[in-house]
């Protein structure tokens, strides 16, 4: 996705920072996002569409309804966010399509779906989540389970054990599906379960799937939790590797555990990467390519 600050768009449209924040309080739109330090980033796509149409109208009105019903280019994340904002389930619908027509599942749902749930009011401990919050979560959390069910069926030896700490309702177990999503496509045997599942009884699924590697994800604070479900899935002779996926366990420099990095996409090449370099039998694994970059 890409994305610009205020000043670059500004000189692209060939006006003032302030007229700029004038038509976004004025239009909503173009409709920028917001950093997490509260600074405007505008998609490209939304800027050069509204150009065109404020080259052809000479009217900030008129522009801004022809780029609009013209459509902004290629989907992005602030308009599906503004369709889940609405409950408009079909434009989210469409959306969605538009972009798999031009990007690949993974890339839709990293640069599309989860962004746009990301920049949506997920309220506090004591308010909990609000409505619009609350619909994109299901929408977003029902569209990965439907891709799931139609992902290829796998075609390597290797199977991978995601031990999953993030709460309902949370952004983060968006992260999880993805990351599920992108194993399966990439043809690995996966399986997640939830971090309180009784190590105990682990023992079927660790049969069934022989993992050869496990990833611990979700909130750090269940750390224990974490150490008792890889000891039980490395018992006997089974040699696992053990893999972070968006910082569940803390970075203390002291750490065996291997970081995938925070997006879907990067974490499956460098696990797949990380396991193919475990059957070529490499002793001193190479850097995920997240790290690499």
């Amino acid at each position: 996705m890409s994305v610009i600050r205020t000043n670059a768009a500004a000189a692209i449209l060939g006006v003032s920072p302030n007229t700029l924040r004038s038509w976004e309080r004025r239009f909503s739109y173009p409709r920028p996002r917001r950093t997490q330090g509260g600074h405007r980033q505008y998609e490209i796509a939304e800027i050069e569409a509204l150009r065109e149409a404020f080259a052809e109208t000479h009217n900030i009105s008129s522009a801004v309804s022809l780029a609009r019903e013209r459509g902004e280019g290629p989907s992005t994340a602030s308009r599906l966010q503004d369709a889940l904002g609405r409950f408009d389930e079909l434009k989210a619908d469409r959306l969605m399509e538009e972009s798999l027509a031009l990007r690949s599942v993974e890339r839709t749902v990293e640069e599309l779906l989860i962004p746009a749930v990301e920049t949506l009011d997920a309220g506090d401990a004591e308010a909990g989540p609000g409505p619009e919050y609350q619909f994109a979560w299901r929408y977003s959390a029902g569209w990965l389970a439907a891709a799931l069910r139609v992902a290829p069926p796998a075609h390597r030896d290797e199977g991978v054990l995601v031990f999953d700490a993030s709460d309902p309702f949370h952004v983060e177990s968006l992260h999880v599906q993805a990351l599920e999503l992108a194993l399966r496509r990439a043809g690995l045997r996966t399986l997640v379960l939830p971090v309180n599942v009784d190590p105990a009884r682990l023992g079927r699924a660790l049969r069934a799937l022989d993992p050869a590697a496990v990833v611990l994800t979700g909130r750090p604070s269940q750390l224990d939790a974490f150490g008792r479900l890889v000891y039980g899935a490395r018992g006997g002779d089974r040699q696992v590797a053990v893999f972070d996926f968006r910082g569940a366990v803390p970075d203390t420099g002291a750490s065996t555990v291997t970081r995938l990095g925070d997006g879907a996409v990067a974490a499956r090449d460098a696990l797949v990467e990380a396991l193919e370099d475990r059957r070529l039998g490499v002793s001193a694994p190479r850097a995920p390519a997240a790290a690499r970059g």
